[in-house]
């Protein structure tokens, strides 16, 4: 098992997961610098939430390596993983997922009140990011009597209130109409850029994916790179030998052995 670059704050090396024997992975890598936002782009059913899920220590995959700040995190116990998730990084997906019986501040502080941050150092926290979002002036309001945007906007804030490393998002404009879509992923990229906050988005939105630095082609499990100039079988959808260090994407044959994945 090799550490991953001093530079790249995520990195993952031939990732390989199936459900009930169907595959969603199929030897993944990726790697992820700190404060760029990178969208992750394809169909759905493409492997996408698998991979975040994978990266955000959610799930261990079947076969390869995940590595946040230098340190292994697929080998990390349950108790570990939960801190890292619950201290380094923030998630928001397309369901904001709010509780109904706490109103839009309790929502968005729910993370600092569960690691034992007094009510009032949350309040102050989470006070600011509802401004920043534009949802202030509903901190006392319950889920119920918001717009679907606002609603995701308080996901945003819970997802950005412990100052994380790294914010996953997992499709977290699919649900909303075409212009709060885009007021959302302003509002996420810009607190995000603004606070040195690295953002991994999966989307099969080409809209929504403009929004990142830059874009890794997803389908079918893999990372998707241009077809090569001679007839390579399944070039088109895994990255290739020594070129792969230079080119878009990140797809990695896990056949063969290399130091680190190409930087998509």
């Amino acid at each position: 098992m090799e550490a991953p670059p001093d530079n790249d704050v995520l990195w993952a090396r031939a990732l390989r997961h199936s459900y009930q024997g169907s595959p969603a992975l199929l030897g993944v890598s990726v790697s992820v610098r700190a404060g760029e936002i990178l969208a992750l782009a394809g169909p759905r059913g493409a492997g996408k939430s698998t991979l975040l899920r994978c990266l955000s220590g959610q799930l261990v995959p079947d076969e390869g390596e995940v590595w946040f700040n230098s340190g292994p995190v697929h080998t990390l116990p349950d108790p570990a993983r939960e801190r890292l998730r619950r201290d380094r990084f923030g998630w928001v997906g397309t369901d904001p997922h709010l509780l109904p019986e706490l109103n839009v501040w309790e929502n968005a502080a729910l993370p600092l009140l569960l690691r034992g941050e007094s009510s009032r150092t949350a309040r102050t926290a989470t006070r600011e990011w509802l401004e920043r979002l534009d949802i202030g002036d509903v901190a006392r309001s319950r889920p119920a009597g918001l717009s679907a945007a606002q609603r995701q906007r308080v996901a945003v804030a819970r997802a950005l209130v412990t100052g994380p490393a790294v914010v996953f998002a997992d499709e977290p404009t699919a649900t909303l109409h075409r212009d709060d879509r885009a007021h959302v992923l302003r509002t996420l990229t810009s607190a995000a850029r603004s606070h040195g906050i690295t953002v991994v988005l999966a989307t099969a939105d080409p809209d929504i994916a403009a929004h990142a630095d830059r874009t890794v082609p997803f389908a079918d499990g893999r990372v998707v790179t241009a077809a090569p100039e001679q007839n390579s079988g399944q070039g088109a959808a895994q990255g290739k030998g020594p070129a792969q260090g230079k080119g878009k994407g990140t797809g990695q044959n896990p056949d063969l052995a290399a130091p680190r994945p190409a930087s998509v």
